[in-house]
């Protein structure tokens, strides 16, 4: 599956989550991490996430597709990490 994570977490966390999420998904702009997952990975990075946020001050969205041949990503601006930097 394709996901997408974006995240607005309390700047005292935000390394944390960053860092976390860094390790199975690709970062591409900040606050905004995508990439293929498995559905384990998938709760793993659900269950680590709540781990590390505030649920009261936190917020994260996860966006899940069946894979990203339904994905149309429209990029305006520069943009922040080059595709051939992520493989």
């Amino acid at each position: 599956m394709y996901v997408i994570v974006v995240y607005d977490v309390n700047v005292e966390r935000i390394d944390k989550v960053r860092i976390f999420l860094k390790q199975y998904l690709n970062w591409v702009q900040n606050s905004v991490f995508e990439g293929e997952l498995t559905k384990v990975e998938l709760k793993i990075i659900e269950k680590g996430v709540k781990d590390l946020i505030d649920q009261e001050q936190d917020s994260v969205r996860v966006y899940v597709l069946r894979n990203d041949k339904y994905l149309k990503t429209i990029e305006l601006g520069t943009s922040k990490v080059k595709l051939s930097e992520i493989i």
